[in-house]
């Protein structure tokens, strides 16, 4: 089996990569809680429909 020779710069690119994953899912964790918390005790105003209904 060959063995990789990885350089400086692809060992750069490699944790930048892993920095930008990390911070996308940590934006998104943190978007989805807020959503759930405000949901749960955000102001008592009732949901809007998901569906419009046509007035007759």
């Amino acid at each position: 089996m060959p063995e990789t020779i990885h350089t400086t710069r692809d060992l750069a690119r490699l944790r930048n990569r892993r920095v930008v994953a990390t911070i996308l899912l940590i934006a998104l964790s943190v978007m989805v809680v807020r959503d759930l918390l405000v949901r749960r005790w955000g102001p008592g105003r009732a949901a809007a429909p998901d569906v419009t209904r046509r007035s007759s």
